[in-house]
């Protein structure tokens, strides 16, 4: 009795053991059916004939409110437009920053710029800008240049991209008027009282902006962005402006993303009572398509 059960076990640990094996052969035939497939998949969408016309818009949208000891918010949008035809690409880029401290205003900033772009090769392209900035609170009343240029891409794997790109401008700065109370520069909110005036004043130049922008996808559902911005006049060195913006980007879903952005804006010559470096970070909902 003792042999037949000994002999019964043996037998049905064999069965088990072959089925086991038989699952796990069966799961790797699958995998592979399974790469086989998405090869083939990939192969005949290469086939499909390209679409002549994209459209392509990715928007940030971030929001902060504070309250207790001091009443503050603030919101940030960040957008980028672009649509391509063959060889030619029109990206509008729009962004606008506002913020209260205790129900006053405290930042007021819209950047826009328009770059007409036309592919001479896969790397190498010649573009047209114009831009146009108004920051309430940097002693400009607006800043507008515009002028050609080039881009060409140093750098184009499957997880990164690096490009530089240059053009020649003409700018325009339209400085505000400024305040003094008792010979002390006043910002905004002005107080009562006497309040001396000093009107601005504008300035028309040569110009030259130099851009470096980078991409890399960190891991499956997370990317890097970085732009680098140097704009500066021909004929005085010191006149000179520097933009950044860092960004880490995570995945949702096939639209949505949350992403932390970093902006430095920099003045080498800021207008009277003003300091030359603002910087703001942003916590953002992200959505591309």
């Amino acid at each position: 009795m003792k042999k037949t059960v000994v002999i019964l076990s043996l037998i049905a640990a064999s069965v088990l053991a072959a089925d086991e094996a038989q699952i796990k052969s069966e799961i790797e035939s699958a995998k592979a059916e399974i790469a086989k497939l998405n090869e083939n998949i990939k192969r005949l969408e290469s086939q499909l004939p390209t679409p002549r016309y994209k459209l392509n818009t990715h928007a940030e949208l971030g929001y902060i409110v504070n309250s207790g000891n001091s009443d503050s918010e603030a919101f940030n949008v960040d957008t980028k437009i672009k649509g391509s035809f063959d060889n030619h690409s029109l990206e509008l880029s729009l962004l606008y920053q506002y913020g209260e401290q205790d129900g006053i205003e405290s930042k007021n900033r819209f950047l826009s710029e328009l770059v007409y772009d036309y592919a001479l090769s896969e790397r190498l392209s010649v573009n047209y800008l114009l831009g146009y900035k108004d920051d309430k609170f940097s002693g400009y009343n607006y800043q507008l240049y515009t002028g050609p240029g080039a881009k060409y891409k140093v750098l184009k794997t499957t997880t990164q991209e690096l490009s530089f790109d240059g053009n020649i401008l003409y700018a325009y700065d339209d400085i505000e008027d400024t305040y003094t109370l008792a010979g002390v520069p006043v910002s905004y909110p002005y107080p009562a009282g006497s309040i001396s005036q000093n009107d601005g004043y504008t300035n028309s130049y040569a110009a030259y902006r130099a851009q470096l922008l980078y991409n890399a996808q960190i891991r499956e559902n997370m990317k890097f962005n970085q732009t680098l911005s140097y704009r500066s006049e021909f004929s005085d060195a010191d006149n000179y402006f520097v933009y950044s913006k860092s960004a880490l980007l995570l995945k949702i879903s096939n639209i949505f993303s949350a992403g932390v952005s970093y902006y430095v804006d920099y003045i080498n010559k800021p207008a009277y009572g003003k300091t030359s470096t603002d910087r703001t970070f942003s916590f953002n909902l992200i959505a591309d398509y």
